[in-house]
């Protein structure tokens, strides 16, 4: 996972509610057998406008097929974002096209944690910092920075918004670690402790594994 520290980045309005992860990543673009090439498939229902031969054609009003916006690192959206199902590659998708940030009022609970996991952090804002930012960002050229070490949101003229994000989330994602990354940094106190436990309980560990049956 890409570690994540501070980033500014172009603002990206959508202010829409309750986009779910089938609008995020269609199941029909779920194809390829990897984690890659999801980038391109991001909301794909509403990118691309539907052709004879199924080859992909803008659709040059949507708001991530113009400039400035298709360059964005931060995406602006409404409430409950990321909701229904809880496939992964929604955050895949967001994270491959070159999201690192979604500023939201809600989440659906499965993406949001699927977000931490990717490198993609989901901040929660109230609405009317939203609708503010979103219209702004649709004027014009808006870039935000997102700082996780100081847990801020900082828009131009000096307005900031707190992070609030779970103390192990945030770790991981300053780490740039998933869960089983950060257990192993912890590796000589793992080892240290097996051993004196083989020691003090010896017989815990002679004993075999359960048999399948």
């Amino acid at each position: 996972m890409e570690q994540f520290i501070r980033i500014t980045g172009r603002a990206a309005p959508l202010l829409r509610d309750n986009i779910d992860t089938d609008s995020l990543i269609p199941s029909r673009e779920m194809t390829s057998p990897t984690q890659q090439g999801y980038g391109e498939k991001l909301l794909a229902s509403w990118r691309y406008l539907p052709t004879d031969d199924g080859s992909r054609k803008e659709n040059p009003n949507f708001v991530l097929n113009r400039a400035p916006f298709r360059d964005a690192s931060v995406l602006i959206a409404g409430d409950n974002f990321g909701c229904g199902s809880s496939r992964e590659a929604a955050a895949w998708a967001l994270r491959q096209f070159g999201f690192r940030a979604v500023l939201a009022a809600s989440f659906g609970t499965i993406f949001q944690n699927n977000c931490y996991r990717n490198g993609l952090l989901p901040i929660v804002m109230p609405r009317a910092e939203l609708d503010s930012l979103a219209a702004e960002a649709e004027q014009g050229a808006l870039d935000i920075t997102v700082d996780l070490e100081r847990q801020v949101v900082e828009a131009p003229g000096g307005r900031s918004w707190p992070i609030a994000i779970p103390a192990s989330e945030r770790e991981m994602m300053l780490a740039g670690l998933d869960a089983i990354g950060l257990t192993l940094r912890l590796r000589e106190q793992i080892e240290a402790f097996q051993q004196a436990d083989r020691a003090a309980r010896p017989w815990i560990w002679l004993a075999s594994p359960a048999q399948e049956t």
